[in-house]
């Protein structure tokens, strides 16, 4: 544990009065990281889903070293540098069709703000009464800034600030699972709840925004292509934008290079993070069809979109997200093929009494630990789950009582084997009764 008393180091998602000792982290290696103490923990999943190629990656670390001797910084308005259009054209060449405009910022949550606010003014450049609302899907989770929060589905999180965010309307996300057969009739209820929205209120809402195939910190849900592709057709129907939240699905974590590419539906406004730059900096990115930037793109000064960051386009990270890029552009099948491997070891859990809902979404697989308590984020298994794995060297850090990997793109099959291995150990130890 760490020596440096830490009270005046706030950490998320964190209490500070009870949880434990904050583990001193000294270096990263590929999936391992080794703390002050010389004990090496795997990190199952990316700190934070973000470092898609292990740590310290020598490739993305040179791309930035080599930056920084030439351009670290400069501000964005009115500026240009050759990362920022080097990365803009390779988005643009992955995303699906029509999708190339890119608006930069520097995490998820300001991406989300971003769309948010474009699809707003979007409606209100051409004219259109103001529309002001949003459909959402119940536990989604968009990021922690008050717009990012307000699209956000309802609860522990937000429960502080509810007299803040603004309006939103919400419809389930019809999750499913491995062996699940009700998921047809899930999509049909909410596909009928959205319908009715904006049968009744068409003019309010500037558009639905959704976590495709897999909703991240709400439980690591997961939904079929096709409940995408209908979501599409309704939002088409009514005018209404389609907002991709792909900060945590994109750069291959679905088995495809984006949750859009791999469902073959392509959102007005898509949001990306985490993966971006393989893990080594902060980075975002909004992405528009022609049609929403066409809105903006006038004589008039008042259509302006009014918004950016000090760091927008930071030309270090920049650098290492072609860099990251070029990487997954050469390793493909370290994503593609992942879910082969999940499926492989799926066996050494899918038998336990303790598992349920087990389910797997390319480089993700994720399944529901039974307990006497109530299932949810607050459930108080998870933080006797953290310790147990890390007493067992594995970063495992649950959502309440679900259980998930999304371990970095280059973990070898032994090693993804032997983490299988230690999960039923560990919940065979486990009491139960929380």
């Amino acid at each position: 544990m760490s020596e440096h008393k830490t009270a005046t180091i706030w950490h998320p998602f964190t209490q500070m009065k009870s949880d434990t000792e904050p583990i001193h982290i000294s270096i990263g290696d590929g999936i391992y990281l080794t703390d002050k103490q010389g004990n090496r923990i795997i990190d199952a999943i990316s700190s934070w889903w973000v470092n898609i190629h292990g740590h310290a990656n020598p490739v993305i670390a040179a791309a930035i070293y080599e930056q920084a001797m030439r351009l670290e910084h400069v501000l964005f308005a009115g500026f240009t540098h050759d990362p920022a259009i080097k990365l803009a054209d390779q988005l643009a060449e992955l995303l699906p069709g029509g999708l190339n405009n890119i608006f930069y910022s520097d995490n998820g949550s300001t991406a989300v703000e971003v769309a948010l606010k474009l699809a707003c003014q979007y409606y209100y450049n051409r004219g259109f009464q103001p529309r002001n609302r949003f459909i959402a899907f119940q536990n989604a989770y968009h990021g922690d800034t008050i717009g990012a929060m307000s699209a956000g589905g309802r609860g522990t999180f937000t429960m502080p600030f509810r007299e803040l965010l603004f309006h939103t309307d919400y419809i389930d996300y019809p999750s499913t699972w491995i062996g699940d057969t009700g998921v047809e009739q899930k999509e049909e209820m909410s596909l009928a709840h959205l319908e009715k929205l904006l049968a009744e209120h068409e003019s309010r809402y500037a558009a639905i925004i959704i976590e495709p195939l897999v909703q991240g910190a709400g439980g690591m849900n997961m939904c079929r292509p096709e409940f995408l592709k209908k979501i599409r057709a309704v939002c088409d129907e009514y005018d209404t934008l389609l907002i991709f939240d792909e900060v945590m699905t994109g750069f291959g974590r679905t088995g495809h290079w984006f949750a859009s590419t791999g469902s073959g539906v392509r959102p007005d406004l898509i949001c990306l993070s985490k993966g971006i730059t393989g893990g080594f900096m902060p980075l975002s990115a909004t992405v528009a069809t022609k049609e929403i930037y066409e809105a903006f793109y006038s004589d008039d000064r008042n259509k302006t979109f009014f918004h950016g960051h000090s760091y927008t386009a930071n030309p270090l990270a920049c650098a290492a997200a072609v860099a990251s890029i070029g990487l997954l552009r050469n390793n493909p099948l370290q994503f593609t093929g992942m879910a082969q491997k999940h499926e492989k070891y799926a066996g050494y859990l899918m038998q336990m009494e303790q598992v349920v809902k087990f389910r797997i979404c390319g480089t993700i697989a994720a399944w529901q630990v039974k307990t006497g308590g109530e299932s949810g984020y607050m459930n108080k298994i998870a933080p006797v789950l953290r310790k147990k794995f890390l007493d067992k060297g594995i970063l495992i850090r649950p959502l309440g009582n679900t259980l998930y990997l999304m371990p970095p793109y280059i973990i070898t099959d032994e090693e993804l084997e032997g983490i299988y291995k230690v999960i039923p150990e560990v919940l065979s130890s486990l009491d139960l009764k929380f």
